[in-house]
């Protein structure tokens, strides 16, 4: 046999030895600890014991560095984080709950009542606005709710409809909660 065939055949084992002890990298993290950035996973079973409840390697399969991890199960773990922030990929923050005026109250006429809202945010959003409807002892006759967008640090004039005109005749005063929570 010539030397070329004899280091061919050389090469070959030693790539042979070298994949069989480091494994083969999948390109994907498995387990807990393993970094989203890439490596990780692995052929060999050097370190990898899926029929226990926990397993341990040491190898730095991947380019990885090096730690330990524990895979309770034989899942991929994966979690939805594309964009490396822990899964949130939305910048969105909560707003703050909107200020609610009463500028009428039902009427035999008129079954509802008319409140201002006022929202508070840099951007619009939906709030719900809650109304009790009293009578003269200050008895709840009935409780209603109302959604209503109002634009940024804007206000919007809102009717909360009571259940049925009838009611409206035993309406003595209207009482809202102070705050419209958004939706």
């Amino acid at each position: 046999m010539d030397r070329r065939g004899q280091k061919l055949k050389f090469a070959a084992v030693a790539v042979f030895v070298v994949l069989a002890l480091t494994g083969f990298s999948t390109g994907r993290g498995h387990g807990h600890g393993s970094s989203h950035g890439g490596g990780g996973g692995g052929c060999s079973s050097s370190g990898q014991n899926h029929d226990s409840s926990s397993s341990t390697s040491g190898s730095t399969s991947g380019g990885s560095s090096g730690s330990t991890y524990h895979d309770y199960d034989d899942d991929d773990d994966y979690a939805d984080d594309t964009y490396g922030d822990g899964g949130s990929s939305s910048t969105s923050t909560a707003l703050s709950d909107a200020t609610v005026e009463l500028i009428d109250c039902a009427t035999p006429s008129e079954a509802y009542a008319t409140v201002e809202v006022t929202n508070p945010n840099a951007t619009g959003g939906y709030f719900t606005v809650t109304v009790d409807f009293l009578d003269a002892g200050s008895g709840r006759l009935e409780e209603q709710s109302e959604e209503a967008y109002v634009s940024a640090n804007g206000t919007a004039t809102v009717q909360v409809e009571l259940s049925a005109p009838a009611v409206a005749a035993k309406v003595d005063h209207c009482d809202p909660e102070p705050y419209a929570s958004a939706s």
